[in-house]
């Protein structure tokens, strides 16, 4: 597939058909995921893959709010993004933020990786829809996050249902970018 395609088939999914994403998939789209770049290499992204179809329904039922619950309710997976904390952005010797960024560095290194994620789903034929309604105590308690790591996003995989319509449009280059 064409990075184009790729581009072009990606969207957030609402509707998915149940049919189990195998863990090799997932192993692909977080193998995938970890070439994007990071601050200094620092690597910090991190994800939980809950998977078995007894975990996906208890982390639906006590993880997600009703809202997406109801959106994800036929995704046979979640993997779930953090980033460790207070390294992307922070230099190394005195532990200070290098900027005035901070965090923000982990956090828009993990949206570089989550693409990336996304982006392999896309040319392995699975769909996805990141989250960013949660509870973030919750989904570590749930995962057994360390505290030392920032929970960003949920994101439901799964393949998408035929009732799924098209991609909404988006803005033109020239609504959102300013050539100098």
């Amino acid at each position: 597939m064409e990075f184009q395609q790729v581009i072009d088939a990606r969207q957030s999914v609402r509707s998915f058909n149940g049919k189990q994403v195998s863990e090799e998939i997932l192993r692909e789209m977080v193998s995938a995921a970890q070439a994007a770049p990071s601050w200094k290499n620092t690597q910090t992204s991190r994800y939980y893959c809950i998977s078995t179809p007894e975990q996906v329904s208890k982390f639906r039922e006590t993880v997600l709010p009703e809202f997406n619950q109801n959106s994800t309710k036929d995704a046979t997976a979640y993997v779930v993004t953090t980033f460790r904390k207070n390294i992307s952005g922070f230099n190394k010797a005195t532990g200070e933020a290098d900027n005035e960024v901070g965090n923000g560095w982990g956090a828009y290194d993990l949206g570089l990786h989550d693409m990336l994620l996304c982006a392999k789903a896309v040319e392995l034929g699975v769909d996805t829809l990141i989250m960013g309604l949660r509870d973030a105590s919750v989904v570590a308690d749930f995962c057994g996050i360390p505290e030392d790591e920032q929970v960003m996003s949920i994101i439901a995989v799964g393949y998408r249902s035929e009732s799924v319509s098209n991609k909404p449009p988006r803005k033109s280059v020239d609504d959102v970018a300013k050539f100098i």
